[in-house]
């Protein structure tokens, strides 16, 4: 399964920004959202290297508030 993943913007340089999220970060493209105004600050939702769609802080939070409960039970589940 993959999973598109919220990361902040930190700085861009043309169709490209770099991106973090908890402790990781990236170079992604900004072509899926050319027509939209980005700036370093911004959440982005971000799957293969490429931003699909601007978010806000709080819904960040809750994305990844999803993931870290996914990761638990899945880490207790037995294998």
């Amino acid at each position: 399964m993959c999973l598109a993943v919220p990361m902040q913007v930190v700085s861009i340089d043309g169709m490209r920004a770099r991106c973090a999220a908890r402790g990781a970060e990236r170079v992604v493209s900004l072509f899926l959202l050319q027509h939209e105004r980005i700036v370093p600050g911004d959440y982005l939702m971000v799957h293969g290297g490429q931003a699909l769609q601007t978010m806000t802080a709080a819904q960040a939070a809750d994305a990844w508030a999803l993931y870290d409960e996914m990761f638990a039970e899945a880490d207790a589940a037995p294998r």
